[in-house]
């Protein structure tokens, strides 16, 4: 079991930033795929970004030249840089964890980004 604290999220103006924050208890931080998932109410909780052990990153196609994701091993923190937001990236974000050995998955506890005029 892995906590992971999640910080950063908020209410924005269409086309503001935010950065969320994720830090984790995990022992050996890189081991894991590291990302953000969001879900907004009645759709499914959706894949916005993952960083993996190896160095990959992936992003949702709808955040694709907005969203930047990093990790800094030595913090043992992932962020998610959200740029030029709007409204429909109103959500709750999760931050992910995946042990590569073990293929455990953890989740944080959530953290709520409201773009709003």
């Amino acid at each position: 079991q892995v906590d992971l604290v999640e910080s950063g999220g908020g209410l924005v103006q269409p086309g503001g930033s935010l950065r969320l924050s994720c830090t984790g208890s995990m022992p050996s931080f890189n081991i894991y795929n590291m990302g953000w998932y969001r879900q907004s109410p009645g759709k499914q909780r959706e894949l916005v970004a993952l960083t993996t052990a190896g160095g990959s990153i992936n992003y949702a196609d709808s955040v694709k030249g907005r969203f930047t994701i990093s990790r800094e091993n030595s913090w043992k923190t992932v962020y998610l840089q959200m740029d030029s937001l709007k409204p429909e990236d109103t959500a709750v974000y999760y931050c992910y964890a995946q042990n590569v050995r073990t293929r455990l998955d953890d989740w944080g506890q959530g953290t709520q980004v409201t773009v709003s005029s």
